[in-house]
């Protein structure tokens, strides 16, 4: 596996482990939060823009949880809140 596959699931195991967010949290998230929390972190990790250490106002959680670090790290996150998508989807689909 190469190094950027895996910091994405590095950190989508990060994100589970220690921030709490369970399969079963992600679940609750119907509304396209994952998706957009991905969006925000990708458009601020595609560089070109100031770095933004307040919570764009498209943001869909508590300003608190905002926490860009860097261009290559932000768009880690921004993967791995994707992958977090894609398996709250998977799952909604397996109990349909």
């Amino acid at each position: 596996m190469n190094p950027a596959a895996r910091d994405v699931l590095a950190e989508r195991r990060r994100q589970i482990e220690a921030e709490g967010w369970t399969p079963e949290h992600d679940d609750k998230h119907v509304s396209g939060h994952l998706v957009q929390a991905a969006r925000c972190y990708l458009l601020h990790g595609r560089g070109g823009l100031a770095p933004m250490q307040t919570a764009p106002v498209v943001w869909p959680w508590d300003a608190r949880w905002w926490k860009p670090t860097g261009r290559r790290r932000d768009l880690v996150k921004a993967a791995a809140l994707i992958l977090a998508e894609i398996e709250r989807m998977d799952r909604m689909e397996t109990q349909q």
